[in-house]
C-alpha cells in the first residue's frame, strides 16, 4: 500500500490549528514506528526461538510494515516543504520510491519464507507452541496499541497506516489461532500452511503496489475522476465551442493535474469570466492543479488533438 503524505492549505486562523494537527499526525506516526519496529525484532528473534516459519513471515510482513510507516513519518515531514525551482512539483512522487523500496523488501523476505515453508512442509519441524501462543498474544497487544495511538489523528497517512497495522493483528489473531490447535494436535505443518497463507497476502499486496506505482509513472488517468462527465461540462460552459488536448494524471493518487485547451466562440469577449468558471467545476471534480489554454475558432494548433465539439 502507497503511503500518501498529506497536503495541507493554511487560510487565516485555521493556520495554526491545521500546524497543530499535523505535528500530532506526525508524532502519532512515529510512535507506532518505534512500537513496530521494536516488535519486529522481537519476532524475528522469537521466531527463530520457537521455530516457527509462521512467526518468521509475520516478522517479514512487520519488517514491511515498519518500513512503510518510516517512510510515512518522513513524508509527513517532507509534505510540508514547498515546491522547488527545480522540482516545481514539490516532492509528493517520493511517495512511489517508498512504496517501491518497501515492495522490494518484502519480495525478497516473502521469497525466502515461502522456499522455508515448502520445506518444512516435506520435511516437518516442530515449532514451540507454547512460545507461538505468547508471541502471538503480544503481537495483538502491541499492534492493537498502535492502532490506538493513530486513531485519534485524522490525517490521511494515520487512517491509512492504521488499517495496515489492522492487517497485522489479524495475523496475529490467525497465529494465536494456529498455536492453540497444535497445543493440543500434533500437527507441525500447521505453522508452515500458516506461513505460506501469510506470504501469499504479502505478495498479493506487493502486486497491487507495484500496479499503483507503474500506473501512476505511466501518468495514467485516476479512476475517482470522471474524464467524461468533465468534458461535457466543459462544453456546457457559454462561450465554450470545442475542447480538445484533454489529460489527466495525478502525482501520487491524491494530487490530480489537468491540461486542456478550451476553443471560444470568435465573439467571446470576456475570457477570463470563461476560464474562472473553468477552474471552479475542475476543483469540484478533485483536479487541484489546471493549466487551461485559450483557443478561438478557426486558429491552428500545432500539437493538439481532435477537439471535442458541442453537437
Amino acid at each position: 500500500m502507497i503511503h500518501i503524505p498529506e497536503h495541507h492549505e493554511h487560510h487565516g486562523h485555521h493556520g495554526h490549528h491545521g500546524h497543530h494537527g499535523h505535528h500530532n499526525a506526525t508524532r502519532n506516526i512515529a510512535v507506532a514506528f518505534f512500537l513496530n519496529l521494536s516488535f519486529c525484532i522481537i519476532e524475528l528473534a522469537g521466531g527463530i526461538l520457537t521455530n516457527s516459519v509462521a512467526i518468521l513471515s509475520d516478522a517479514l510482513h512487520d519488517l514491511g510494515d515498519s518500513v512503510a510507516l518510516a517512510l510515512a513519518w518522513i513524508f509527513q515531514h517532507l509534505s510540508e516543504r514547498k515546491p522547488t525551482a527545480r522540482y516545481t512539483y514539490g516532492y509528493k512522487r517520493l511517495a512511489l520510491l517508498s512504496a517501491f523500496i518497501n515492495s522490494v523488501i518484502l519480495l525478497t523476505g516473502s521469497g525466502f519464507v515461502l522456499y522455508e515453508s515448502v520445506r518444512r512442509i516435506i520435511s516437518p519441524a516442530e515449532p514451540d507452541a507454547k512460545g507461538m501462543l505468547l508471541l502471538a498474544i503480544l503481537g495483538v497487544v502491541v499492534n492493537g496499541a498502535a492502532i490506538l495511538r493513530l486513531k485519534k489523528g485524522g490525517s490521511v497517512n494515520e487512517k491509512v497506516v492504521s488499517l495496515h497495522l489492522m492487517e497485522d493483528v489479524l495475523g496475529w489473531l490467525a497465529v494465536l489461532a494456529v498455536s492453540i490447535v497444535m497445543l493440543f494436535v500434533d500437527a507441525p505443518v500447521l505453522d508452515p500452511l500458516l506461513s505460506i497463507g501469510i506470504s501469499a497476502y504479502v505478495l498479493f499486496n506487493v502486486y497491487r503496489n507495484l500496479k499503483t506505482i507503474f500506473f501512476i509513472v505511466l501518468q495514467g488517468k485516476p479512476s475517482d475522476v470522471n474524464e467524461k462527465e468533465i468534458s461535457e461540462r466543459l462544453l456546457n460552459i457559454p462561450g465554450v465551442k470545442a475542447i480538445h488536448d484533454l489529460h489527466i494524471w495525478t502525482m501520487d493518487s491524491e494530487y490530480h493535474i489537468l491540461t486542456v485547451h478550451l476553443v471560444l466562440h470568435g465573439d467571446v469577449v470576456d475570457q477570463r469570466k470563461i476560464r474562472s468558471e473553468a477552474h471552479g467545476l475542475l476543483k469540484k471534480h478533485g483536479i487541484q492543479h489546471a493549466t487551461i489554454e485559450i483557443e478561438f475558432e478557426g486558429e491552428d494548433c500545432e500539437w493538439c488533438e481532435p477537439s471535442i465539439n458541442h453537437k
